[in-house]
């Protein structure tokens, strides 16, 4: 077609790219298809070096990738016991104080995490007050470490000390353990950064009662069955990050009869199904371990690109890989969404806590689709959420097959994010999330949405490339 005829005959236009033309093609009513196309790693070149030389290699990625993928899939999550947090976690001492995200000194973090740790170190008795806290946890006689390190997860700031109370799941297919805190519920709570007297006690109830009443309950019950309640809950609105209404009444449906049988005090017994059932919340500190106890299965496959970790500080975001233990951080985000009454965005701290290791999983965020009702807390639109749960399988190796999603014809939910993938396409997971106050103690200021940081996946790709040059050489 030659010049001069081309703009006599009826265009058909196809907008590759930029968005921005589509608004003119819009107001002078010409038909149009716009493909949203971008170069691959958004052009940088760096990375499509990166890219590249790795190609030779993509056969042994998938393969590693695929056994990742599998034995996260397979993974079951059995909560067989409560018990304290030093009687169980494994390399952690009485000076011993576990928190969320990368490792980070006392003196570089989040006003959240500094004060949970000054309300875990009265709780632990080691300290009479806030003064006396600070003091101590600055001396270098406590030794602060991540919970990953672990095989443990917590919410927000994270904070385990060793008297506390913790999940234990059991991998029945891996044979292997993880652990997670009680979820105190809502208001002024640690995983916060509160430590007022009402928070201690709290505390010292789920250390005193909590504990006793309910693993006595599971001793009865043999355990109980996490990834089926997962699958059941995804089927009833909730995704298993911000939304637990389901997940937390049939975990109740299932412990309360064990819970009756126990010789404990009938004034105990009923205390115990009364904060159960009065938490919409508490199902998020299981999710979260099940998560983590799947995910730690794929460790240590070599060759493998599928990310095992995600999690934050307040300060840094950091992610980790099948392949190694290392970490790849870059500065958290903040999270952007609704704001509760009274705050404003500058009053939230960054991005922080293990629970984006649900997301990790596969669930959390990249359920959203399967629970509409989330966006009334984090902000957005049902039909993003949609889209998340869509956009989610472009960066996966595979699709989980038991958790699948009904208002989406139950499709499966993404499973194991593939670093390569996220780079390659520019595409970030999505993590729904609660925002904590910048300053301890004030609590929760709103919830929403956050990314990682692209930067997170970048060192990735190159420490990934590194080793397979060196090991290829």
């Amino acid at each position: 077609m030659s010049t001069k005829t081309l703009f006599k005959e009826e265009l058909k236009v196809i907008n590759i790219g930029s968005p921005s033309f589509v608004q003119d093609y819009e107001k002078q009513g010409v038909p149009h298809v716009h493909l949203d196309w971008a170069p691959p790693a958004s052009g940088n070149l760096l990375n499509l070096n990166l890219l590249a030389e790795l190609r030779p290699y993509m056969e042994k990625i998938h393969k590693a990738n695929q056994e990742a993928v599998s034995r996260i899939k397979f993974a079951e999550g059995r909560l067989i016991a409560v018990k304290k947090a030093f009687d169980v976690i494994p390399n952690m001492n009485k000076n011993t104080i576990l928190h969320a995200g990368p490792p980070i000194e006392f003196k570089k973090m989040a006003g959240p995490m500094k004060g949970a740790i000054i309300g875990a170190l009265i709780y632990e008795g080691l300290a009479n007050n806030e003064k006396e806290a600070i003091k101590l946890a600055e001396s270098g006689a406590i030794e602060f470490d991540s919970a990953h390190h672990h095989d443990a997860v917590g919410p927000m700031a994270g904070i385990i000390s060793p008297s506390m109370p913790v999940h234990v799941i059991y991998n029945i297919v891996h044979r292997n353990y993880s652990y997670c805190t009680i979820n105190e519920g809502l208001g002024k709570v640690l995983r916060y950064g509160a430590n007022s007297p009402e928070v201690i006690k709290r505390l010292k109830w789920m250390e005193e009662t909590f504990q006793p009443v309910i693993n006595e309950a599971l001793i009865i019950a043999g355990g109980i069955d996490v990834k089926s309640i997962v699958t059941q809950a995804l089927h009833m609105g909730d995704e298993c990050h911000n939304r637990n209404k389901a997940a937390s009444a049939l975990f109740l449906r299932e412990v309360a009869s064990y819970i009756l049988q126990t010789k404990q005090e009938d004034q105990k017994k009923k205390e115990v199904i009364e904060f159960i059932k009065n938490n919409e919340h508490y199902f998020l500190n299981l999710s979260m371990p099940f998560a983590k106890v799947a995910l730690d299965s794929a460790r240590y496959i070599k060759d493998s690109t599928v990310v095992t970790v995600m999690s934050r500080n307040g300060v840094d975001f950091g992610i980790q890989l099948a392949n190694s233990s290392r970490w790849y951080t870059a500065p958290a985000n903040y999270v952007k969404g609704l704001m509760f009454p009274g705050f404003t965005e500058e009053d939230a701290a960054p991005d922080i806590g293990d629970s984006a290791i649900t997301e990790t999983f596969g669930i959390g965020g990249f359920a959203m689709g399967g629970a509409p009702a989330i966006v009334q807390f984090v902000g957005g639109q049902v039909s993003q959420a949609f889209d998340f749960s869509k956009q989610m399988h472009e960066i996966t190796t595979d699709k989980h097959q038991v958790f699948t999603l009904p208002p989406l014809d139950f499709m499966p939910t993404a499973c194991g994010i593939d670093m390569i993938k996220v780079v390659e396409s520019n595409i970030l997971p999505i993590i729904n999330t609660g925002m904590a106050h910048k300053e301890a103690g004030v609590g929760q200021v709103g919830a929403g949405l956050v990314n990682p940081p692209l930067a997170c996946f970048e060192k990735a790709l190159q420490g990934f490339a590194k080793m397979m040059k060196e090991e290829n050489v």
